[in-house]
C-alpha cells in the first residue's frame, strides 16, 4: 500500500472552552509533496441504493448501506494515483469528521496485531465509508470501530468526530485495536502525528471508547511498560529521535499559543494531549496554531535564528499543507446554519480560512473544479491561494505586512458575513436553506477572489521594483 499523506496537526476545542460556545475540530492536511491539487465538493444523499467503495491505494472494498446522507469532502484531483482522501466535512445531520491524523505504533504491539496493509481500511476511503451514515460524533466512533473490526486497518490513523455537543478523538493504532476519548467541554487538545491519548479510564464509557478485547490484548502480550495505570501513548506509541524533531515540537508550540503561561519542553515525550486554558479560545486562536511556524522563537524558518535552529524542528504550517480546516459548530446560530467548515486551500500562514455552511449543497465552481496544473486565469480557488502563498513568501520581509493586513480584513468581512447570513435561515425549509446558503456562498467566494487578486496584482508590481537586475549610475562620476 502506498501512503502519501503522512503528516498533519490537530487542534480540538470543547464548547465551554470556546468564546462563543462552539465546538471546533481543526486539522492541517499535509501531503508528501508541495503540489497535490484538491477540490471541495458535496456528495449527494442517496436512498435504496446499496453500493461499494473501493480504495485506490490498496485492495480494500467496503460495502455501504442502502441509505446515505449528503456530506462534504475535499478529494484529491488525481484520485487514481493519489487516492480519494475526502479528508473533512459535515454531513446533512450536522456531524463533522476529519480524517486522518497519521499516527505510528511501536514494533512491540504491531508484532502481535500487524496492520492489514493489503485490504484494510485506509485514509483513502475512511470518510466515504463513515460520514454518510452517522448521526452524532459518538456514533461515528462506534460505526468506524465496527468497520475496523470487520475489515481491519491498513495504517495508524487519528480520526476526529464532532457535533454541537461533543468532540471525539479516535486513534487506530494496530490492525484491529483503537481507543477514543471525548474532549472535555472545558478543555482543548493539540497533537501532531504521535499517539496522543494518555491515561484511559475503562470505567468511564461516557468519555472513553475502545476496541473489543484491547485490555486482554495488552495483558496477554505484556505490553504495558508502566507499573501503574493504563497509558495508551506509552503502550502503543513511539518515543524516539524522530518524534522529538518532527512531532513533539508542534504539540509544544500549539500549547504555547493556547496556554502561554505554562512552560514546556519542545523535546518532551510526555507533553499533554488535553489541557485547560486560562482564557476562552477563539476561532482566530485555532487558525493561529494551524498557520504557525514557531514565530517568536529561534526555530522560525522565516525568523532570525541560526541556520541550524531554523531547521531543527518541523513547523506546523508548510508549503505542503494542501488544506487546513476548522469544523465549527455554532450553538448560537440557527441549527440549519450552525455547521461551518472554514477551509484554507493555500499555505495557512499566508491565506484566509473561507467559511462553507454544512447545509449548502451547491459548492462554488472555483472550489468544485480544480485543474491538475495552474492556469493563469486563476479561476481555481486552490491554485489562486497557492499562487498567493508563493508570491508572499518570495519577498516575505517586504510583503508580510500587506498580507497580514489582507488577512485581517478578510477575517472581519467573513465573520460579519457569517453572522449576517446565518440568522436569515430561520423559518426556511430544508430546500430553501440550501439554496439560500449556496447563493450567498457564491457571492462571498467571488468577493474573496476579488480581494485576493487585487492583493496579488499589487504584490507583483511591488516585486518588479525589487528586482536585483538594476543599476544606478553614481551621479558624481
Amino acid at each position: 500500500m502506498k501512503k502519501n499523506l503522512s503528516a498533519c496537526t490537530t487542534v480540538l476545542v470543547g464548547k465551554n472552552a470556546s468564546i462563543d460556545g462552539s465546538t471546533m475540530a481543526a486539522r492541517n492536511d499535509d501531503t508528501f509533496g508541495p503540489l497535490n491539487p484538491m477540490r471541495l465538493v458535496v456528495y449527494p444523499a442517496y436512498r435504496n441504493h446499496p453500493n461499494q467503495v473501493k480504495a485506490y491505494l490498496n485492495h480494500c472494498v467496503v460495502d455501504r448501506p442502502a441509505d446515505g446522507y449528503s456530506y462534504q469532502g475535499t478529494p484529491n484531483v488525481d484520485y487514481k494515483n493519489q487516492g480519494i482522501f475526502d479528508e473533512s466535512g459535515f454531513n446533512s445531520q450536522n456531524v463533522g469528521m476529519s480524517a486522518t491524523e497519521s499516527v505510528y505504533a511501536n514494533e512491540r504491539v504491531l508484532s502481535f496485531d500487524p496492520l492489514n496493509t493489503e485490504s484494510g481500511i485506509n485514509e483513502d476511503l475512511i470518510v466515504a465509508t463513515t460520514l454518510p451514515f452517522i448521526n452524532s460524533a459518538k456514533e461515528g466512533v462506534s460505526y468506524l470501530g465496527g468497520l475496523i473490526k470487520k475489515y481491519g486497518s491498513a495504517e495508524g490513523n487519528g480520526v476526529i468526530f464532532s457535533d454541537k455537543n461533543d468532540i471525539w478523538y479516535m486513534e487506530i493504532v494496530t490492525g484491529h485495536h483503537w481507543v477514543a476519548q471525548r474532549i472535555p467541554d472545558d478543555a482543548y487538545a493539540v497533537t501532531g502525528n504521535r499517539v496522543a491519548i494518555q491515561q484511559v479510564d475503562f470505567s468511564d464509557p461516557d468519555n472513553f471508547m475502545w476496541s473489543e478485547g484491547i485490555q486482554e490484548f495488552v495483558e496477554q502480550h505484556h505490553l504495558n511498560p508502566d507499573k501503574h495505570g493504563w497509558n495508551f501513548r506509552h503502550i502503543f506509541g513511539t518515543a524516539n529521535f524522530f518524534d522529538q524533531h518532527y512531532n513533539t515540537p508542534r504539540q509544544w508550540y500549539g500549547h504555547k499559543i493556547l496556554n502561554p503561561t505554562v512552560e514546556m519542553d519542545p523535546l518532551g515525550f510526555d507533553l499533554p494531549f488535553i489541557m485547560r486554558s486560562d482564557r476562552k479560545l477563539t476561532l482566530e486562536d485555532v487558525e493561529q496554531v494551524l498557520s504557525s511556524h514557531y514565530q517568536g522563537t529561534p526555530y522560525d524558518p522565516l525568523g532570525k535564528g541560526t541556520d541550524e535552529e531554523k531547521h531543527l524542528f518541523r513547523p506546523i504550517s508548510l508549503n505542503r499543507t494542501q488544506n487546513s480546516h476548522v469544523l465549527q459548530v455554532r450553538n448560537d446560530l440557527p441549527e440549519a446554519a450552525s455547521t461551518i467548515m472554514w477551509m484554507c486551500f493555500g499555505v495557512p500562514t499566508f491565506t484566509p480560512y473561507v467559511p462553507f455552511f454544512g447545509q449548502a449543497q451547491d459548492m462554488d465552481k472555483s472550489y468544485r473544479e480544480t485543474p491538475m496544473e495552474l492556469n493563469m486565469d486563476l479561476k481555481s480557488a486552490y491554485w489562486m491561494y497557492r499562487a498567493l502563498s508563493m508570491i508572499v513568501e518570495s519577498h516575505h520581509a517586504e510583503f508580510a505586512q500587506q498580507d497580514l493586513d489582507y488577512l485581517k480584513d478578510c477575517r472581519e468581512y467573513l465573520y460579519r458575513w457569517v453572522n449576517t447570513v446565518a440568522p436569515q435561515v430561520a423559518g426556511k425549509d430544508n430546500s430553501e436553506v440550501s439554496a439560500f446558503l449556496s447563493a450567498e456562498s457564491h457571492k462571498m467566494v467571488a468577493e474573496l477572489a476579488k480581494r485576493t487578486k487585487d492583493l496579488m496584482a499589487k504584490l507583483i508590481m511591488h516585486g518588479l521594483e525589487l528586482s536585483k537586475l538594476t543599476f544606478i549610475m553614481d551621479k558624481n562620476l
